[in-house]
């Protein structure tokens, strides 16, 4: 999307073969649309449980209320995980693929029957297991369904079932490239949004089969015909899905990350050798981050170990910095094109900041970078993992990746599929500008609140803890922080959904007419291919202010990870 896909004549000829979008010039399959449309709408209906599912976890952790029974606790915080971490994210990405792999390259999809399949399988594993959790006590055994927990033999069928569902839409979007290239569809290398989203799949097959060897003999296990299953190799198995699952999220963001800049600016990569070299090494090393489940398992060598959460981890944290570097500068430069180029930050204040994608984008960048990122490289550290992994600071990080980042990301581009893909108005546009804002500042409470408490030794996954007498008192204001933001994010996530369901319910279907939906006429998605070379390389244009930018976060980052060293050695500390 970088570079529009050139137009090439259809070859099928059929009239419900394709329509244009008279918005992006590009052609849409009619087979990739209705794909398309049924699953975000199974994305958003999981956002939904999720969340309902999150509001009353949240009331539950807050000790002030203490909402549920232990046992409703931990089955809401099965189904949480299971939606949330999988369900939700994994539909919109279904989506995603069928999207990057037709209509930002005009052309067609090859396997549509393929598509379905792949979407009632993936819809009957997501029933299913909420299904189980529900109404089988034994079967609140969380997300990661650690052996020896043993769930009934119809949870871990409803991973399986969801699992190759997701597996053939991912060989569909490889399949449909393929087909795209031999009849001509695309020139050269794909474009940079189509690649960040192969590279998601391509992390997402590694992490689907990791996902078998974990499940497979788990479903063989509960149903007697395995009689043993040792737990560090299901852990083991398990992690190489669990985790690189949210590799799949975060390099799907990226790509959306470079869409909704375009989309909303109209930027052009400064560099697209640089931005692709940063997918690649996603590929290569993002799953080791993996490692920092299992640093407290006996099974492991520590140079497994040391290697897995260090060197080769820091290589994907790297690819992480260029696109951070990137897509500011990217932005810089196109607003500096336009004449906002007075300072340092005068193309920053004068950013579409009313543009749900644009401000969509920029927190999720906030949140998955300056909160998410930062506290994940510190807590895959082996030492300060030790004291830190089974407090409430993990799900405070992961609070701040993939369930903010991904998350926000995944709002905004849904206000453009409305009218480009369902051909619906978006309607409540006032909310639309207030509604990122809202979620990514309860967010923020969320993942700080979290991880405020877990420095303080608040267990993760605890219904109850005061059960030990050793919390000191201060947790209640950190715990009531993490509440209110709950609360927060929460008016924030039902804002999003009502902003979706009425524009998806309501008025007629039509064609787009704008690519901007709150803040202007123009349309940067077209304006970004005539943004030249030699615009710009002009010396008013070169993006200063993203430069400092990345300096600023670069002191962040050191700052709290060497406070982390330092409140290591309080724990430790020898006189």
């Amino acid at each position: 999307m970088a570079t529009l896909a050139p137009t090439t004549p259809w070859t099928a000829g059929a009239k419900d073969d394709y329509r244009a979008c008279p918005v992006t010039t590009l052609k849409v399959d009619m087979h990739a649309e209705r794909l398309i449309i049924a699953n975000a709408v199974m994305a958003v209906v999981c956002l939904l449980l999720g969340g309902i599912a999150a509001l009353l976890i949240a009331l539950t952790r807050w000790q002030v209320f203490h909402l549920l029974p232990a046992n409703w606790f931990y089955k809401l915080l099965t189904l949480h995980g299971i939606d949330m971490l999988v369900a939700w994210m994994v539909f919109f990405e279904m989506a995603g693929l069928h999207f990057g792999s037709t209509v930002l390259l005009n052309a067609r999809h090859a396997a549509p029957k393929l598509g379905w399949l792949s979407f009632i399988l993936m819809t009957v594993g997501g029933l299913l297991v909420n299904g189980v959790v529900l109404f089988d006590n034994a079967s609140s055994v969380m997300f990661t369904a650690y052996v020896p927990l043993k769930a009934h033999p119809l949870f871990y069928l409803s991973y399986i079932l969801f699992a190759v569902g997701a597996l053939i839409t991912v060989i569909i979007f490889f399949y449909n490239i393929v087909v795209a290239k031999r009849e001509g569809r695309f020139t050269g290398s794909l474009p940079l949004v189509v690649f960040g989203l192969m590279t998601a799949a391509i992390i997402a097959t590694y992490t689907l089969l990791e996902g078998a060897a974990a499940m497979v003999p788990a479903f063989l296990w509960s149903l007697g015909i395995l009689k043993d299953l040792d737990p560090g190799i299901y852990r083991n198995f398990f992690w190489g899905f669990g985790h690189p699952a949210q590799q799949v999220n975060l390099a799907a963001m990226v790509a959306i990350w470079y869409a909704l800049a375009q989309m909303t600016t109209g930027i052009r990569p400064l560099n697209e050798k640089f931005s692709r070299l940063a997918f690649i090494l996603y590929l290569f090393f993002i799953n080791l981050g993996s490692a920092h489940h299992l640093l407290v398992d006996p099974g492991l060598s520590f140079a497994w170990k040391a290697v897995n959460t260090s060197y080769a981890m820091y290589l994907a944290v790297l690819g992480s910095m260029m696109h951070a570097f990137s897509i500011p500068a990217a932005i810089e430069v196109a607003q500096r094109s336009k004449g906002y180029n007075k300072g340092l930050f005068d193309w920053l204040r004068n950013a579409p900041w009313g543009e749900p994608g644009f401000s969509s984008m920029v927190m999720s960048i906030i949140l998955f970078g300056w909160i998410g990122g930062v506290t994940g490289v510190t807590i895959g550290t082996e030492q300060i993992n030790m004291i830190t992994h089974n407090t409430l600071r993990l799900p405070g990080h992961f609070h701040g990746t993939v369930v903010s980042g991904t998350t926000l990301a995944f709002m905004g581009f849904t206000y453009y599929v409305i009218p480009l893909i369902f051909r619906k108005e978006l309607k409540l546009k006032a909310w639309a500008k207030l509604q990122p804002y809202i979620f990514g500042a309860g967010m923020i409470l969320v993942s700080l609140g979290m991880i405020t408490s877990g420095l303080q030794g608040v267990a993760r996954r605890h219904w109850d803890i005061t059960f030990a007498g050793t919390v000191p008192g201060t947790v209640n204001i950190t715990l009531a922080i993490f509440g209110i933001g709950a609360l927060i994010a929460t008016i924030g996530g039902i804002m999003y959904i009502t902003i979706v369901l009425v524009s998806i319910l309501t008025g007629p279907r039509l064609e787009a007419s704008n690519m901007l939906l709150v803040t202007g006429t123009n349309n940067p998605l077209l304006e970004s291919t005539k943004l030249t070379d030699e615009i710009m390389e002009r010396p008013q244009n070169q993006p200063k202010g993203a430069l400092v930018l990345v300096f600023a976060f670069l002191v962040w980052f050191a700052v709290y990870y060497l406070t982390n060293w330092w409140l290591l050695g309080r724990v430790w500390f020898i006189r």
